[in-house]
């Protein structure tokens, strides 16, 4: 242990002496950051072994800003030599014309902050992942009607230091466990799919905790059930989102458009939109990072602010968005702790964090009763974001035909689309649970960094699409 403290130590001590550098040459504020991401993966198909993932990498990203600019340095070597190159990069990357009179407002922390687990997967011998995987898998095994199952176990262990000239001096520790299970059920005519499982930023105690046997035979009974859905209706219709469609449309359709970035190029459908009135009375909308266990949760972003609650959306009113230290600055607010990069190597951009809706005060059952004609969403596909015109759109895997308050069939995949004010808008009932989904998020189509969304089960007006 003791060999390991010291390096630790050595490390940051090139880390103070990079961001001396770059303010010794002409830097207003300087930091650095180093990284190690270590990834263990295991997939299987079909009761098989498919692959076997064990990777680590790192970095130093260091970061000058002078006269209202950034100039980026990065090392993939934790050299001391290569690591002040680097911020010599950095400090000259940062010359140039940049947007005056801004004053940034950086954190100042210091200490050492390792994850909150029960159980670290460190302390997991590499046998037992694997055979949680091949658990998960072979429990679909259910019928013949089941062609293809697959399990996979995941496992990410984020190490990183950062040092600044404002006096931050801070480590910290990211884990994040994932195991899912995926169904495939034909029939000789129809090929259906459902999947399940559970992720956290806790460690182990996710897969010992979880019933592995309940979610594999859970996916590959819904997948089968799903042979039998009838085509989806189209039209205007009352939609019973779940949390998932709900978290898709707080994430891709209000979040993106909600990162301060957007905003100061104006390219957000909802600039200047502080104090105006984009939802009914029962929506209130967050990005929080400091949700415990939830997949999307940070201690601090990659600029060393310290994660924290942000109200987008407050009972129908806009309240305001996400920041890094830039965007704060350029707008006059403060920093929320938005501020990510996909890893040492990749710039800083405002990016969400676990975005949701709050819960109403319905249950689910009392408001699918309520619902004279309809349809209830289960579980997402995919979406697509819109900042600019708005708009939302999505893939929902599967879902239910509500009639005179009862469900009366299943309907097969469909699509979802509207501006996400008049969705929103829209709302007349919301249940009193909220439950949250991981996954990545993009920036576009690159930068990717882990994020859940998530609500309540909302009634809202959408335009549904029809299946197959």
């Amino acid at each position: 242990m003791e060999s390991v403290s010291i390096k630790a130590q050595e490390a940051q001590d090139v880390l103070h002496l990079a961001v001396e550098r770059m303010r010794d040459l002409g830097a207003d504020f300087a930091d650095a950051r180093s990284q190690t991401v270590r990834v263990t993966g295991a997939s299987t198909i079909n009761g098989d072994l498919k692959q076997l993932v064990q990777k680590s990498t790192g970095g130093v990203c260091l970061r000058a800003w002078s006269g209202g600019r950034w100039g980026y340095g990065t090392s993939t070597s934790f050299d001391r030599e290569a690591v002040l190159r680097a911020a010599e990069e950095a400090a000259a990357n940062a010359k140039g014309d940049g947007i005056p009179g801004l004053e940034l407002e950086p954190a100042v922390v210091r200490g050492d902050h390792r994850a909150k687990v029960r159980i670290h997967p460190d302390s997991v011998d590499l046998t037992e992942k694997i055979q949680a995987a091949l658990d998960i898998d072979r429990a679909q095994a259910i019928d013949d009607r089941i062609i293809n199952r697959a399990g996979a176990y995941s496992e990410e262990i984020k190490t990183n230091a950062l040092v600044n000239s404002a006096g931050s001096d801070l480590s910290w520790e990211e884990v994040r466990t994932l195991c899912r299970a995926m169904s495939i059920a034909a029939d000789g005519q129809r090929m259906e799919q459902y999947y399940d499982g559970p992720d956290s930023t806790k460690g182990f105690e996710v897969v010992r905790d979880a019933d592995l046997e309940g979610i594999g035979r859970g996916a590959a009974r819904e997948a089968i059930v799903t042979l039998g859905a009838d085509r989806a209706p189209s039209g205007n219709m009352t939609v019973i989102s779940d949390p998932m469609v709900s978290g898709l449309l707080a994430h891709e359709a209000m979040g993106h458009a909600s990162e301060g970035d957007e905003i100061t190029k104006r390219r957000s459908f909802l600039t200047d939109a502080v104090g105006r009135k984009v939802a009914s009375d029962l929506i209130t909308m967050y990005d929080d990072g400091t949700v415990a266990g939830a997949h999307g949760s940070i201690p601090f972003d990659d600029e060393g602010t310290p994660s924290s609650r942000v109200t987008i959306i407050d009972h129908g009113e806009y309240k305001g968005y996400m920041h890094s230290l830039e965007t704060a600055s350029r707008l006059g607010v403060h920093p929320t702790g938005n501020g990510r990069a996909e890893n040492s190597g990749k710039r800083v951009w405002v990016r969400m964090t676990n975005t949701f809706f709050g819960p109403g005060d319905w249950d689910k059952d009392e408001l699918i009763a309520d619902t004279k004609e309809g349809i209830l969403c289960d579980k997402m596909l995919n979406g697509m974001e819109d900042p600019v015109g708005g708009c939302f759109e999505a893939k929902c895997l599967r879902g239910y035909l509500i009639r005179n308050g009862e469900i009366v069939k299943p309907v097969q995949s469909f699509t979802l689309t509207g501006k996400s004010i008049d969705i929103l808008s829209s709302a007349d009932a919301l249940t009193n649970e909220v439950l949250l989904d991981g996954g990545m998020c993009g920036k576009g189509i690159e930068d990717w960094v882990r994020v859940s969304t998530g609500g309540p089960y909302m009634r809202a007006r959408m335009i549904v699409g029809g299946g197959q």
